[in-house]
């Protein structure tokens, strides 16, 4: 027996067999590139991210031994794809990064109100989630909003291409900026302050839900048995957080891709002021009766156009080619095999693409200060990290948390698991601790100092 976890991220599809023990029996990954046709704008053709999961599939299920019992998927969150009554896209999937909706986040923000929109939502305006994109849409393509049937997620749509129904489970729904976290609906307040119909919407349900089983014809696409249950994962940051042993208080996870997130569950949202201020999201966990309070910026994509601004080669094209999905990809471990000893004066803002928390500043730029000749430090080191956080790393045996999140959904969903506590003992371990060393912590006070200051500067308008 094997669950098969697929995890659809904005770069790339990523998709993991998992024994019933958690060992991982194969894996296989197939990048995308993005599509810029405009400045702020950020697209694909929907059809690139159904080739993917289809070509993921296939390969890592090609010589499995142990058959496949269930498929999950997570993906990454705010990308929309708008499809006719047949369920045929009537355009691009207008993805997460995508910034073309400032004006319409803006409208949003006035006729609800920040404080409010928070209190609903868990989120703040901002025109990465769906419904300032729809708006947009509205506005300035007239036509394929009239055409559009529903709004769908990417797992919606992967759902629908598979033949069944386009559910989004209560996580993906938290992120498009309508959804009643504490309700766990959507909302009608909101949807008639941005008039906006609830049908144009899919349906929410819970993370975990079976959402059918595969036809002969998509099961032999997938290169899966027909009949095979299909079972929604969820956001990918609070499936990682399940793979990691967050599912509830006292610990908190720290996944280190393109993005670094923090997350940490409650039993309840943090909807305060104060979270508010710091542009915290806070909405449905992918466990039951859970929420998530999450803050993230974009390091990995700093770490990689730094690496490659220091150490390309000549063709310009850098010599490491895997992107940073992990702390031990190339990126990071080449930096830190040029790593001095001691502080270097070093300081690096992350701004390539504007701040995240807590100003969402999108014309911030980012600072390099201190290059001079010698080495250089990842300032993604966990020794580092431990020691200026005051906190102990708990460095987990299965990195790829994500999918393990995400497979441990499907295994409850199909009982193999009699319960998420009961997978989470038996699956998430630990690998290594990190403690925190004082005596780095005191070394890099006065750098760390300088560093503050840089960053308010950096991110002045």
């Amino acid at each position: 027996m094997s669950l098969l976890a697929v995890d659809v991220g904005s770069s790339a599809c990523k998709a993991v067999v998992f024994a019933a023990d958690g060992k991982t029996l194969d894996q296989h990954s197939v990048s995308y590139t993005p599509q810029f046709p405009r400045p702020s704008f950020a697209e694909m053709n929907p059809g690139t991210f159904w080739d993917a999961v289809c070509c993921c599939c296939r390969t890592v299920c090609k010589d499995l031994n142990d058959p496949v019992r269930a498929l999950a998927l997570s993906s990454h969150g705010e990308t929309l794809v708008p499809v006719d009554a047949h369920g045929t896209p009537v355009g691009n999937a207008i993805l997460n990064q995508d910034s073309r909706a400032i004006d319409q986040s803006k409208w949003c923000e006035e006729v609800i109100g920040r404080v409010r929109l928070f209190q609903i939502t868990g989120l703040f305006a901002h025109p990465m989630y769906p419904i300032p994109k729809i708006l947009w849409l509205r506005s300035h393509e007239p036509a394929t909003f009239a055409a559009t049937k529903c709004f769908l997620s990417l797992i919606g749509f992967l759902l629908q291409k598979m033949g069944l129904p386009p559910y989004v489970d209560y996580s993906l729904a938290s992120r498009f900026l309508a959804f009643d976290v504490c309700r766990r609906s959507w909302s009608d307040e909101i949807l008639s302050a941005v008039e906006t119909n609830k049908e144009c919407l899919p349906i929410p349900v819970p993370a975990g839900t079976i959402a059918g089983k595969l036809n002969p014809e998509t099961a032999a696409q997938l290169g899966l048995a027909p009949a095979t249950p299909v079972v929604l994962g969820g956001h990918d940051q609070p499936c990682g957080a399940l793979g990691s042993g967050v599912i509830g208080g006292g610990r908190v996870s720290d996944s280190m891709g393109s993005y670094e997130c923090l997350v940490a569950a409650s039993d309840a949202p943090v909807l305060s002021t104060t979270a508010l201020a710091a542009s915290l999201n806070s909405y449905c966990h992918v466990v039951p009766d859970k929420f998530v309070t999450l803050a993230y910026f974009p390091s990995g994509i700093m770490v990689k156009w730094f690496h490659d601004l220091l150490y390309a080669n000549g063709s310009g094209e850098s010599s490491a080619k895997a992107r940073p999905e992990t702390f031990e990809s190339s990126h990071y471990a080449f930096l830190e095999a040029h790593v001095p000893a001691g502080p270097t004066g070093l300081c690096v803002t992350p701004h390539l693409i504007g701040t995240c928390n807590p100003e969402f500043n999108p014309r911030a730029r980012a600072v390099i200060a201190g290059l001079g000749g010698g080495g250089t430090r990842s300032a993604l080191g966990l020794q580092l990290r431990a020691a200026l956080t005051g906190c102990r790393l708990h460095v987990m045996s299965r990195q790829e948390a994500v999918c393990l999140g995400t497979a441990i959904l499907a295994g409850c969903a199909i009982g193999e698991y009699a319960s998420l506590p009961q997978a989470f003992a038996a699956l998430v371990k630990e690998r290594v601790v990190v403690a925190p060393d004082p005596e780095i912590a005191a070394s890099y006070q006065s750098q760390l100092k300088r560093y503050k200051n840089l960053r308010c500067v950096s991110v002045q308008t």
